[in-house]
């Protein structure tokens, strides 16, 4: 117990805290917008849902409050850690978000929803593991690719050494199947890379390589094929593949330019699927009308700047990758939904970061943002 205590007080040892500085306002505003625009959306999209089902229409909120309450613990943890202590975090979360994607297929632990196996239950928490593995990807990717320096002009020694690592896990995420998730994970390796410095030609090949890969796994399932079917034509299956996005279409020109306002939309009310989560941008279309939306896409639009700021500032390999991962994480991931949700690609499980509910997904925005916030407190960054 003692020998435990010891290490546990060595390996912590090394986690300095940044110097008390003030946060960047540039990062936390709009996220705390967000975040107050996703609670009010949580309530104007569950309350009647929950109030049939459970009688108490706050019922989800409630949840909601929760995860940010968690979420905010975990941002004020990683936003007071420096560098060293950032990097020494990287081994161990990636090895933890490895346990959990493969604990998922333990009959008992994982959960199966929709014919997907995405969720962990440890005790009364859901856990959704491949949103940790993008996180703890993020971080591992960042220290593993400063280190490599030159080396990365080698294919060998760059971008098959990150396959080496990524492709096994996220092999596993697409095997749940999370093709969204999967999607994702790609696109990150593939930033981070080139702002590593790799070689195009590399990244070119990998890339048509992967692309090939995922092309043929969205054909491999029947339902994939459906969902692609009723994104290029979806008033052809109006009451089957399609009626998700033809529902999300019509909310949003119902919207207009200015909304028909807060609360008073009606394709909430049992006729747009999954209005809480993947879909809330469109329930924000309607309520708030073009400006609302454009609001949202504008206050990702600073978060992506001032994180991309702070990597074109910083002098530190790793700190500049670490922030090109993590504001490319959050930047992706809101496009991708707001891509989806106007019809601009197939549909896909991925929430709007900050605004829509789920657990896991909420906790791991805010991680992400306590990361860039200490990352801009850092000295070299001005």
């Amino acid at each position: 117990m003692q020998n435990a205590a010891r290490y546990f007080r060595s390996w912590f040892g090394h986690f300095e805290v940044v110097a008390a500085r003030r946060p960047d306002p540039w990062l936390w505003l709009p996220a705390s917008a967000l975040l107050i625009l996703g609670t009010m959306m949580v309530l104007n999209t569950t309350y009647f849902m929950e109030l049939g089902s459970t009688g108490d229409g706050f019922h989800l909120l409630k949840l909601h409050l929760c995860h940010i309450a968690l979420g905010a613990l975990v941002l004020g943890f990683f936003s007071q850690l420096s560098l060293k202590g950032l990097g020494r975090m990287a081994p161990p979360l990636m090895l933890l978000s490895a346990v959990l994607l493969l604990a998922v297929w333990v009959p008992g632990m994982g959960v199966i929803r929709g014919g997907a196996r995405r969720w962990l239950r440890l005790g009364p928490v859901l856990v959704e593991p491949s949103e940790l593995f993008k996180f703890a990807l993020v971080l591992f990717l960042a220290r593993f690719l400063a280190r490599r320096g030159e080396r990365l002009q080698s294919f060998k020694s760059g971008p098959l050494a990150v396959f080496a690592v990524a492709a096994p896990l996220a092999l596993t995420v697409l095997k749940q199947p999370d093709f969204g998730a999967t999607a994702m994970i790609a696109l990150l390796v593939f930033v981070m890379l080139y702002a590593a410095g790799a070689r195009t030609s590399h990244l070119v090949q990998t890339g048509a390589g992967a692309a090939l890969l995922l092309a043929l796994q969205a054909l491999a399932r029947s339902y994939r094929v459906r969902r692609l079917t009723a994104f290029l034509h979806p008033w052809q299956t109006a009451r089957g593949a399609g009626f998700q996005l033809i529902q999300s279409l019509i909310a949003i020109a119902a919207g207009g330019g200015w909304g028909v306002g807060l609360g008073a939309g009606h394709q909430k009310m049992f006729y747009l699927p999954q209005a809480h989560t993947d879909f809330i941008f469109a329930v924000i279309g309607e309520d708030l009308g073009i400006a609302g939306a454009a609001a949202v896409i504008a206050l990702f639009c600073v978060i992506m700047w001032r994180g991309m700021r702070i990597a074109r500032e910083e002098p530190d390999p790793f700190a500049s990758l670490l922030a090109v991962g993590l504001s490319a994480s959050l930047a992706l991931q809101a496009l991708v939904n707001v891509a989806v949700v106007i019809g601009m690609a197939p549909t896909k499980g991925l929430p709007l970061p900050f605004v829509s509910y789920g657990g896991t997904a909420t906790v791991m925005a805010m991680a992400d943002l306590g990361i860039l916030l200490a990352l801009g407190r850092r000295p070299a960054v001005r």
